[in-house]
């Protein structure tokens, strides 16, 4: 951000608020919940549970994008032979519904989703235009590193192979194979651990602790092994994309400078190169769902991937779709820059610097001062660190590993949402507390899992027999549900928030009786809009100061002696008076704990 305000024009940007939601658990009222259940059993969501009513309660939380989170076609142990699909093997599939994160083909849409098992993608076509009717934009998985390890396309577009269709299976590595292969080495199912039994130990026809591959590929974690480790990526297998297993590139490399190019450099660098055939095979995939409606990509792991290829890949999506919403998970900030400017992402996971500060300090044992330094250090790229508390990978705040309580995210929340001009990431489940409790099988409690069936408790109470009208939920879950409406919605029609920024707190710590290490404030502005926000993170203790702006931000702000009006825009029942004189300017803010004001200058 630079430090010169600038007249904001009409059609300036705004906020962007994503809201995840894990496509088969959204719609499903079944609260059996069985562990392993089948989806008999336990039921699942559809496609069509996301009704015109539905999307508009997303709409009106604050949403301007819906992640659907596991619709690519991925290994499932449900039978669905009848339609042509082949049964996966439970010794390679996690759960019993499956990992999102193991394709099994990328030209259409998992078959649990779809009422019609036949007609699932034109299931998923009609949920696009439904989205799109209730202006909203979508995005969907694209999981570049890896694919199931039985990756079976039966719906290629013509003259579209799938992957590894035309390897080479004698040589460990060919540029232009799409996998890593161990000559002379069968693939065998890894020992497993802590009594693990697939499906539970229940019956099935596939599950002998076999599965035929022969040569073993590498798996998808990078694993080289013909058995690969209990706690590798055992369902899914490593994509080959030019480098050779000594590190060797097989592909041209992007010029010193191009950092400092737009994608349409990238992507008339790339016109005439050749390049491996994973590429091209990643680069169709993802224009064919950009042909079907889908406004952009979520890449797992995509740090795990050169960065060459997103050069490449990226510039081709934004040459036909210069809109196109591109997120990656990139989780070393060493990465983070080369990845935004010479792989084109538009917008990268703030996981181990914002969201891991934020974790301690709403555990209770860390500290606001560790705020600061990470704003200093993404300030050049602020806009591209996407924000979020929770997302299918991580713990949820309510549950005992993590906070114990959903009121806890209430001030990180609020800061994670205005800090910086960066989009906001919500899972769904999350405006309710919801503490992912349950046992469905394959993975933990505190994670709402992504790999069986089963249902969301506060969700369900909320979806109210597909009524989506919180009739059946909580007064604690509607009043924290109200909390993010409020603060959702306020971001995304913002001016300040995608202005200027500057942190008050050090100078705060310093000068201000009773304003301490779980407190932290901050300014945002820009030419019509003003705004200081304030949280309390104390969990047990409220406290009450004479907040203090410094020299810097009354010059920036140009503020003359006198008073100032500043309310509240989360509740709008809280006002107080900014006093300047010549030589300082405070405000009293009494905070009650884990209250946060966002406020206003009148």
């Amino acid at each position: 951000m630079t430090n010169e305000t600038q007249p904001i024009s009409v059609d300036a940007p705004k906020k962007e608020v994503i809201y995840q939601v894990f496509t088969r658990l959204f719609g499903n009222t079944n609260a059996t919940n069985k562990p392993w259940g089948t989806i008999e059993e336990n039921g699942v969501g559809k496609f069509n549970d996301f009704s015109d009513k539905a999307l508009q309660e997303i709409k009106g939380l604050g949403v301007t994008y819906i992640w659907y989170t596991g619709v690519p076609h991925h290994d499932v142990i449900t039978d669905y032979t009848a339609y042509g699909i082949s049964n996966d093997d439970p010794d390679v599939v996690k759960g019993r519904a499956g990992s999102p994160y193991a394709v099994k083909d990328y030209y259409n849409v998992n078959p649990d989703l779809a009422e019609d098992v036949s007609k699932r993608l034109e299931e998923f076509e009609a949920l696009i235009e439904r989205t799109h009717k209730n202006g909203l934009k979508l995005i969907i998985d694209i999981v570049p590193n890896h694919v199931a390890r039985n990756y079976q396309s039966i719906t290629n577009p013509g003259g579209v192979e799938s992957f590894g269709a035309k390897d080479d299976t004698s040589k460990a590595y060919s540029v232009n194979n799409n996998f890593y292969y161990i000559p002379g080495e069968a693939f065998k199912v890894p020992v497993p651990e802590n009594n693990y039994q697939p499906l539970g130990g229940q019956p099935n026809p596939l599950a002998d602790g076999k599965f035929d591959e022969n040569p073993a590929k590498w798996t998808g974690n990078g694993s080289r092994l013909a058995q690969p480790n209990f706690h590798d990526w055992y369902e899914t297998v490593k994509i080959n994309y030019g480098v050779s297993p000594d590190g060797h590139k097989d592909f041209p490399e992007l010029p010193e400078d191009f950092e400092n190019q737009d994608y349409q450099a990238h992507y008339q660098f790339w016109k005439d190169k050749t390049v491996p055939d994973s590429w091209v095979k990643f680069k169709d995939i993802a224009l064919y769902w950009l042909e079907k409606g889908v406004d952009g990509f979520r890449y797992d792991m995509a740090e795990m991937v050169p960065v060459e290829f997103w050069s490449y890949m990226n510039s081709a999506i934004k040459m036909k779709n210069p809109d196109a919403f591109l997120l990656a998970e990139v989780y070393n900030p060493d990465l983070y820059r080369a990845y935004i400017h010479r792989g084109k992402m538009d917008y990268l996971y703030d996981k181990v610097q914002l969201y891991d500060t934020l974790k301690h300090i709403m555990q209770g044992h860390g500290k606001t001062d560790n705020i600061p330094p990470i704003q200093n250090y993404l300030s050049d790229i602020e806009h591209h660190m996407l924000h979020f508390l929770e997302n299918h990978d991580e713990q949820r705040i309510a549950s005992p590993e993590f906070a114990g309580d959903a009121q806890k995210a209430k001030p990180a929340m609020v800061l994670s949402a205005t800090i910086s001009t960066s989009p906001t990431l919500i899972y769904f489940g999350q405006e309710f507390g919801e503490p992912g409790a349950e046992d469905l099988g394959f993975g933990d409690p505190s994670r709402t899992s992504i790999f069986d069936y089963g249902s969301v408790p506060t969700l369900r109470r909320w979806v109210n027999d597909k009524q989506f009208d919180g009739g059946k939920s909580t007064p604690e879950e509607l009043e924290l549900r109200d909390f993010y409406k409020r603060l959702l919605n306020f971001t995304i029609s913002s001016d300040a928030l995608m202005g200027e920024y500057e942190e008050l707190h050090t100078y705060n710590t310093h000068h201000t009786e009773h304003y301490g290490l779980k407190q932290f404030s901050f300014a945002r502005w820009n030419g019509n809009e003003k705004l200081i926000i304030v949280s309390n993170f104390d969990p047990y203790f409220g406290t009450e100061f004479d907040l203090k702006l410094p020299e810097s931000l009354r010059q920036k702000w140009q503020l003359q002696g006198g008073d100032y009006i500043l309310k509240d825009q989360l509740y709008n029942g809280f006002q107080t008076t900014l006093h300047v004189t010549d030589s300082s300017a405070s405000a009293r803010i009494p905070l009650k704990p884990l209250e946060s004001f966002i406020l206003k200058f009148q």
